[in-house]
């Protein structure tokens, strides 16, 4: 049984790394032709942007003074180290595994830049003017790749949960 747990665990390391490396491909991009601040129209409700956020989503403590960074790193290594763990002993559920990883790959990625540079870099901007009672000009704050694959295992986990519950009934 041990062997068959292994054996499957790999290909979600795979995904995850997978995902953490298009964010970081994306991001070198970003640092390496855009200054902070610059801004790319690519359609009428996307630019490409470089801003760097020092706190969690939505900017959450960004200003609180510098500690967020070890706290939010230590954080997401913990995260890590957990649905590592998790990967190990569940590999053979499939979409749960899928969720894991996406949220494994992306933790990876914002953890990376906290370390490096202090902050993580976002780069994508959707706009729609339906937002702007929530959001400055209907911008919905930045992200990244890394967000994305948070995401998506978010609301797979959501979905997985679902799931599990229907087939218990």
């Amino acid at each position: 049984m041990a062997a068959h747990r292994n054996a499957s665990f790999w290909p979600w390391i795979g995904l995850a790394a997978l995902i953490l490396l298009a964010d970081l491909f994306t991001k070198a991009l970003i640092l390496g032709y855009y200054r902070l601040g610059d801004s790319t129209y690519v359609t009428s409700f996307f630019n490409v942007v470089r801003v760097h956020n020092s706190g969690a989503a939505f900017s959450f403590l960004a200003g609180a003074g510098g500690w967020q960074r070890w706290f939010f790193t230590a954080i997401g290594i913990g995260a890590a180290i957990f649905i590592v763990w998790m990967l190990r002993s569940h590999s053979g559920q499939k979409l749960f595994s899928f969720a894991l990883a996406c949220i494994l790959g992306g933790a990876i990625g914002n953890v990376i830049d906290r370390v490096v540079h202090g902050y993580v870099v976002d780069w994508l901007d959707f706009h729609f003017s339906f937002l702007s009672g929530i959001f400055h000009g209907g911008h919905f704050p930045s992200f990244n790749i890394a967000d994305v694959g948070i995401s998506i295992g978010a609301m797979c986990l959501i979905l997985d949960e679902i799931l599990r519950v229907r087939r218990s009934r």
